[in-house]
């Protein structure tokens, strides 16, 4: 019992654990992470800057290219002010030709006013000598053979009518000069300018899907669909199928091309805009020749025209075919005929005239036969 007593009073023992060691891979492994995430945020960065370079770049490349557009379309606008200058020169001579004709429109009816005593063969003669004036003036100013052609004829109807009997060589005359302007080929310049208006407007319609360039692509993805195709109906053991998939693969990769034929140049959308201006302006050059009549100018703007449509576009577009078809059939036009002279019968007409008023108002009546 004591004994029992002196162990209840005895401390209690205490088991000496030893200390745990503290883990450091966790530790490591976001030292790791975090030197990761360092090295991505600046290769990111690096990438970004030199983004930003090229977008740089390119946005210096495109203010340059603009103030190229910026130049071009201000020597456009000079040369359509100078052309439109000349044009309204033209009209202004035009107009003092209307006004002069007008003038001598007033003259005639004065004198036929004036001419009270005169007979109807006078009428007639006077009437005949204002018609060949006119068709000397349409085909001399205007250059229109139609016109002239149909004064002429409507003057040999009036003489017709007359009994003067001494107007037989100015009729024989016109008869000469009515037969050569029937084997002139007449110039529809109205027509001439209305068809150049209708390609100018196709030009400005055209879109970059007729490009050469578009035209080369889709041939070379053509031709590779049709080679796959003809190789898929073609095989018939595993081997060859594995050996023309393997062609095809590469030749999707691998693009052979010909060096033996000239390759037409790629175009970016600045280039196309200004490729369509150019041709704008030569059919432009070629309604201002047709105008005037300037054969070699207009047949220099067509073949230049012809030429820009051979390089720049693609040949097998319906709309590139059927403009350079009426290019070609329009530069074949003649636009300045040479015009015969057709002021003889006019001036026996005149001739005639001034001998009648002489014989009626001067000379004696025996000599009017001479006259005649």
């Amino acid at each position: 019992m004591p004994v029992t007593e002196s162990n209840a009073q005895l401390p209690a023992t205490i088991n000496h654990k030893p200390a745990t060691r503290q883990r450091l891979w966790p530790l490591w492994i976001l030292a790791a992470l975090a030197f990761l995430a360092a090295v991505a945020l600046g290769l990111w960065s690096w990438q970004q800057w030199h983004n930003t370079l090229a977008m740089q770049q390119a946005l210096n490349n495109l203010k340059q290219e603009t103030a190229q557009l910026d130049r071009l379309y201000s020597d456009t606008g000079n040369q359509r002010s100078q052309r439109l200058q000349a044009l309204e020169d033209k009209l202004a001579d035009q107009r003092e030709l209307i006004a002069t004709q007008q003038r001598q429109i007033d003259h005639n009816a004065r004198e036929l006013l004036e001419a009270g005593n005169r007979t109807r063969t006078d009428w007639l003669l006077a009437e005949a000598e204002y018609l060949l004036r006119i068709a000397n003036q349409r085909l001399l100013i205007e250059k229109d053979i139609r016109g002239a052609l149909a004064a002429l004829e409507s003057a040999d109807e009036v003489l017709n009518e007359s009994d003067d009997i001494g107007v037989y060589p100015v009729r024989q005359q016109l008869a000469r000069e009515i037969l050569t302007l029937k084997s002139l080929t007449d110039v529809d310049r109205t027509g001439l300018y209305l068809t150049l208006e209708a390609a100018i407007e196709n030009i400005q319609q055209l879109t970059d899907n007729a490009l050469a360039s578009d035209r080369m692509e889709s041939t070379l993805a053509q031709s590779r669909d049709d080679n796959a195709d003809t190789e898929a109906t073609g095989l018939s053991n595993w081997w060859e199928e594995a050996w023309n998939n393997t062609r095809s693969t590469l030749s999707q990769v691998v693009v052979v091309r010909r060096l033996d034929e000239p390759v037409k140049p790629l175009l970016s959308p600045e280039q196309s805009a200004y490729a369509r201006l150019n041709l704008q302006l030569m059919l432009e050059e070629a309604e201002l020749a047709v105008l005037q009549g300037h054969q070699e100018l207009y047949s220099r703007s067509l073949t230049k025209a012809s030429q820009a449509i051979d390089t720049w576009y693609d040949s097998t577009n319906p709309k590139i075919i059927a403009l350079s078809e009426t290019l070609k059939e329009m530069a074949e036009q003649n636009i300045d005929p040479e015009l015969p002279d057709i002021s003889r019968s006019l001036q026996l007409l005149k001739a005639r005239l001034a001998g009648r008023l002489n014989s009626d108002g001067e000379e004696p009546d025996d000599n009017r036969g001479d006259d005649a």
